[in-house]
């Protein structure tokens, strides 16, 4: 089975963790020239803590300007207008340890009431080369969090992420895929 149809069926019927990784580990790498521009957001359900809180809360997904200015949290508001938000606002380690009591369907209403709060038209993340599970890939480094999100290349319109955040409270990794809008 070829990665992107692999790729459909894990984002169709979720998967596991070391299932997730194996797919990851396949990939080729991606080259920050390659992830310029807006990219549609999707996670995958792999039994990670946060999994549905991006979704619930209307996230779009991404945008590379280029290598210093990045867009890490791309919103949609009910009548389809993007908007971006800081990342420095949300608290990442309080979520992970209390999202299981938070009902989803308050977070689009609760998203609504703190978008003026939240908006930001400043870049918030950068692009950069690391090395990640043995292989040197693009990844984009938040400014002011202790999150890399690592990308790996499906196709040439299609990324596979993975989400590393320093003294998070869960074993399990964030997956979710961007697909160049």
């Amino acid at each position: 089975m070829e990665n992107i149809e692999v790729l459909n069926a894990i984002l169709r019927d979720g998967t596991t963790q070391s299932e997730a990784f194996s797919l990851f580990d396949k990939l080729d790498i991606v080259e920050p020239e390659e992830m310029l521009g807006m990219w549609k957001g999707e996670e995958i359900a792999t039994g990670h803590p946060l999994e549905g809180l991006l979704t619930a809360s209307g996230w779009y997904g991404k945008e590379f300007i280029d290598a210093e200015h990045v867009h890490p949290l791309i919103f949609k508001k009910s009548d389809g207008v993007l908007y971006t938000i800081s990342p420095s606002f949300l608290p990442i380690n309080l979520l992970l340890q209390s999202l299981q009591n938070i009902p989803k369907k308050i977070l689009s209403p609760s998203m609504t009431i703190l978008r003026p709060i939240l908006h930001t038209s400043k870049s918030a993340a950068r692009l950069r080369k690391v090395n990640y599970r043995g292989k040197v890939t693009s990844a984009m480094i938040y400014d002011n969090k202790g999150i890399i999100d690592v990308f790996r290349k499906v196709d040439a319109n299609t990324l596979l992420g993975i989400m590393d955040i320093k003294d998070q409270s869960s074993d399990k990794t964030f997956f979710f895929i961007l697909r160049k809008a």
